[in-house]
């Protein structure tokens, strides 16, 4: 999409618009452009640019309506947005446009697009998946809304003091959010705690009635998703919670001050933050809140909109497609048939036909132990309804599904159940996510192929067909054409500007791979955005490096299973041949660095804390000529890695292989124009077919590899004791050399007494000679180069408007809706 037009048709659009923005400035920010404030400009900005969306907006819902369309809804608990303005005028067309108006008012877009926070709504891979999926179905014009929680705080600011993570709270709303529209009339009531009672009507027959409940409301945020050339329009509806009660006068008058204000802070705490530290009883049971309240707030308004529609109940799966993200949203479906049975009125069959051809289940992992489950007792407590309807549903599961197939077999219905009989029972949300989705997928072909073989085995035997393959994509608008302008420009004036609503297109660059003028162009926009990012360090880590350097780029949630101790020990074995050999013939490099590691995941704080002393001794060491530098970016988000992807020479991608769903980063950095050096894990294995073995540094253990391993009686201190080198660095790196001795036992416990869980040390030896690879490629400029433009060319496959085709007509039986 272009959106240059005539000088003369220019010059009046640049003259609305600016009309435009000095009204939203006086009327909305009461200010002049005299005493406006950078924060002020911003905002009016981006109210201008939402005012204009939500005349599609409008529009499209218009249409949807009177068309009575099917709708996907995506329930998620996190969305990883990022800024919006950027990407909404790119998306409009009217970028330039804006650019020039704001110009003549002399401001400047580059500076006031800074100036807006990322929006704090989500952590890592899930919420960028999401958001990258609500992108796409607005480009491909598929009716959906995205539903989650409208975080005051979003997960955490992260900051360093003396190396280690420093956890803030992540003020984003602090000044208000100018893309958010507040939608009283859509409140809706959120029962919880109480108990069960049975009603005996006047034939003796009882039925479960929920009573003696809290009640919280439940407030919805809207916040519109634009597409990409195109009037499609569709939104994230996100749920605040605010007491049902804001304030008890009658207390207040008797002096109990706090007391009067109580239930408004008790229940305002539910959308306060993502992710409450569950190291607790108290935290568990917020996090189970947390999910109710948005799932249910959820669904009553799926409710509420079908109803108006005048549809009846048994069209709800050909009128509402539902995906849960992940295990978070499960508790969607007792709800669902909560909701049908009670408030309703339908039997218990009819509830069910319904909810199972409503909902279906994206999976995304493929560890056990990160598969959710929450304790009987604790449900119990907080929806005891649901805890009855979970048991019906596993009782019906068990006595005719599993009987059905392994007749007589206990020990089956035991590993199937969705009660697991630990102490206390847990109920096991990903096994019912399955048994009552008409569909669950897989984000990547290895990611789904194990768990067909492993995880839900028995579920793939039991429901032949029903785990189906969708590999992750990313948004080609964000991760290309607004990150990376030049090399999105590059591209425009090469092969056309279609390619952002068609990636494949790029494969017409595969041509220019052998021209030295093209080539030489390409590595100019990857060294000026090296500088960029250069500047970024500066700042935020108070080193200087080397644009020339090789950029080693790690990039992900801080995660045992992701390794970045491996990379880790890497940095430090380079380290220590340096200093025994100064002269050592190695490609400089700036290994950079961008993870948050949960509150209460000390090993991983631990990690971070690793990487932070080893940079600080490397970075401030002359002995090695600055041939190593060390840059952990602090508050890794959305808006950082814009700065580094385009920046990126190397992607790691070392996860152990089994380990990893899918990964998007390792998308990302290929687009634009990184190598990949990586395990057979994830997507990985996916990009290697896309690009070729000659454009990818593979190494260490693959998944039969992993498995023999294990079989065979994995022994890390056997490693550990024969790889001299390797005990070496782990030596030293632990010693009181980087930090005050003690300061890592942690990760040693890990790697040797806790028998290295992720096989660090087995993949140690080849990742260093892999490394030693990458050296020698990249000193070969020209070979360089040209990986780098086959990567970007050859990755189309990984749009995210591909993967939602896939759901669209694999699952979701959703048309496009064009107005």
């Amino acid at each position: 999409m272009n959106d240059s037009t005539p000088s003369d048709s220019l010059s009046e659009k640049v003259a609305l618009l600016k009309g435009e923005i000095l009204s939203n400035l006086i009327r909305k920010q009461a200010h002049g452009p005299d005493t406006a404030t950078s924060h002020d400009w911003w905002t009016a900005v981006c109210l201008t640019t939402r005012d204009r969306i939500l005349e599609n907006a409008c529009e499209m819902r218009r249409a949807h309506r009177e068309r009575n369309v099917k709708r996907v809804y995506y329930l998620s608990l996190e969305y990883l947005m990022g800024r919006l303005l950027e990407n909404n005028l790119v998306n409009i067309g009217e970028l330039d446009t804006t650019r020039a108006a704001l110009k003549e008012l002399g401001q400047d877009l580059d500076d006031l697009m800074d100036e807006g926070p990322d929006l704090g709504l989500g952590n890592g891979g899930l919420g960028r998946l999401a958001a990258c999926f609500m992108d796409s179905l607005s480009t491909l014009d598929l009716p959906a809304i995205g539903y989650g929680i409208n975080y005051e705080f979003g997960l955490f600011r992260q900051s360093f003091v003396d190396n280690k993570q420093v956890e803030l709270p992540d003020e984003w709303r602090r000044f208000g959010n100018p893309w958010g529209i507040c939608r009283p009339e859509y409140a809706v009531e959120v029962p919880m705690y109480g108990k069960v009672e049975l009603k005996f009507d006047t034939n003796g027959k009882g039925t479960p009635v929920w009573t003696d409940t809290r009640s919280i409301l439940g407030v919805p945020w809207d916040i519109p998703v634009t597409g990409y050339d195109t009037k499609t329009v569709n939104f994230l509806r996100l749920w605040e919670s605010r007491a049902s009660q804001e304030f008890d006068l009658g207390i207040f008058n008797r002096g109990g001050y706090v007391d009067a204000v109580r239930q408004k802070a008790e229940s305002e705490t539910i959308s306060k933050v993502l992710y409450p530290n569950d190291s607790t009883e108290a935290g568990k049971e917020l996090r189970l809140v947390q999910q109710y309240f948005f799932v249910t707030c959820s669904l009553q308004d799926i409710i509420k909109r079908h109803r108006k529609a005048g549809n009846s109940w048994e069209q709800l799966p050909d009128k509402a497609a539902i995906q849960l993200n992940d295990t978070h949203p499960a508790i969607a479906v007792a709800e669902l048939i909560r909701l049908l049975t009670d408030e309703e009125g339908l039997s218990w069959d009819e509830a069910w036909k319904i909810s199972h051809r409503t909902f279906s289940y994206t999976n995304h992992t493929l560890l056990p132990e990160a598969l959710e489950k929450w304790s009987v007792p604790l449900f119990q407590k907080v929806l005891p309804r649901h805890l009855q309807i979970i048991y019906d549903i596993n009782k019906q599961f068990l006595e005719q599904d599993v009987e059905k197939k392994w007749p007589g077999d206990t020990r089956k219905k035991s590993e199937l159940s969705l009660i697991e009989e630990s102490m206390p029972q847990q109920i096991r949300m990903a096994y019912m996510a399955v048994v009552c989705s008409h569909t669950t997928n897989g984000v990547a072909a290895l990611h789904t192929e194990l768990l067909k073989k492993d995880l839900f085995k028995p579920f793939d035997e039991l429901y032949p067909g029903r785990i189906q393959n969708k590999t992750n994509g990313i948004t080609p608008r964000r991760w290309l054409k607004a990150c990376n302008p030049e090399l999105s420009g590059l591209i425009d004036r090469s092969i056309g500007s279609d390619w952002p609503k068609d990636l494949d297109r790029l494969r017409d660059l595969e041509k220019f791979a052998d021209d030295a003028a093209w080539k030489d162009e390409f590595m100019a926009i990857k060294l000026r955005n090296k500088e960029r990012l250069g500047k970024l360090i500066t700042q935020r880590c108070g080193i200087t490096v080397d644009p020339t350097a090789l950029f080693d780029v790690q990039i992900k949630r801080l995660h045992e299973y992701k390794r970045q101790h491996l990379n880790l020990l890497n940095i430090v074995t380079q380290y220590r041949r340096l200093l025994n050999n100064p002269d050592l013939d190695i490609v400089p490099r700036v290994f950079v660095f961008g993870a948050k590691a949960a509150p209460g995941y000390t090993l991983a704080k631990e990690i971070i804390h690793a990487i932070n002393a080893v940079g600080e001794k490397i970075n401030n060491d002359k002995r090695i000529q600055g041939k190593l530098k060390v840059a952990f970016l602090p508050n890794y988000g959305v808006s950082v890695a814009e700065t580094i992807i385009p920046a990126a020479d190397l992607s790691e991608q070392i996860s152990t292989a089994g380990k990893e769903a899918s990964g998007t980063g390792n998308m990302k950095l290929a687009l634009n124009g990184a190598l990949t050096i990586g395990t057979l894990d994830g997507a990985n294995v996916e990009i290697l077919e896309e690009v070729g073995e000659d454009n990818i540094f593979i190494f260490g253990l693959t998944v039969e590899e992993v498995e023999a391993l294990g079989k065979k009686g994995y022994n890390s201190r056997e490693f550990f004791q024969k790889n001299e080198e390797l005990a070496d660095t782990l030596e030293w790196l632990t010693s009181d050399f980087f930090a005050p001795s003690g300061s890592f036992n942690q990760l040693r416990y890990s790697l040797i007494e806790g028998n290295d869980p992720f096989l660090v040390f087995p993949d140690y030896t080849p990742y260093v000679a892999t490394q030693g690879k990458v050296d020698r490629m990249f000193k070969d400029k020209d070979q360089w180069a040209k990986s780098a433009i086959l990567n970007t060319a050859r990755v189309g496959k990984f749009s995210s408007d591909r993967t939602i085709r896939e759901y669209a007509e694999q699952i979701w039986n959703l048309p496009p809706e064009r107005i």
